[in-house]
């Protein structure tokens, strides 16, 4: 009975030693061109369960491609509020953008503080809505933003590199991102 309870206690150790361990994940930016997954249906009982990834995939580029090469912001938040996934980060940081874009520094702001509320480490999310405060003159926040980026992706990031270019800047120079 010994060799029993010294077994059993030490699988208790190990099995307690194991649950307490840090949760380690990679933090990483994915650049905005990769549609993000949507978010999973509860239902499942899709006849073609792939043909609404790819169609989410393909209206995500097409939102991508009419922002960042035709420069139809307006345009760009129909197509991805069309998709029906504005509570995902991605989607949501590009819904922010185009409407800072537009000059909706108001509405811009809501849709960026609604993708860190979906994923708080969607660094992406963290530069653009730190552009958007060092257009406002907030660079204290701005400086906050890099921190995070910082924190998330180091500073060698395209993210942090962007942002710290936009601080290095004099304030009211006219700076459009």
């Amino acid at each position: 009975m010994n060799k029993l309870a010294i077994r059993l206690l030490t699988l208790a150790m190990l099995s307690l030693t194991l649950a307490a361990a840090p949760v380690v994940t990679v933090v990483y930016a994915a650049p905005d061109n990769d549609p993000p997954p949507p978010p999973k249906k509860k239902k499942s009982s899709e006849a073609r369960p792939g043909s609404e990834q790819t169609a989410f995939a393909d209206g995500y580029r097409a939102a991508y491609a009419t922002i960042y090469e035709r420069h139809d912001y307006a345009a760009a938040i129909a197509q991805l509020k069309a998709l029906g996934h504005d509570d995902s980060a991605a989607v949501a940081n590009l819904i922010g953008y185009s409407y800072r874009q537009l000059g909706d520094y108001k509405v811009s702001q809501i849709w960026y503080e609604r993708a860190l509320k979906a994923d708080p480490n969607h660094v992406k999310t963290w530069q653009y809505y730190g552009l958007w405060q060092v257009e406002q003159g907030n660079r204290d926040q701005a400086q906050f933003h890099l921190n995070k980026i910082a924190q998330l992706t180091g500073t060698s990031s395209e993210e942090y590199r962007s942002l710290a270019a936009a601080l290095e800047k004099a304030p009211g120079t006219g700076l459009v991102y």
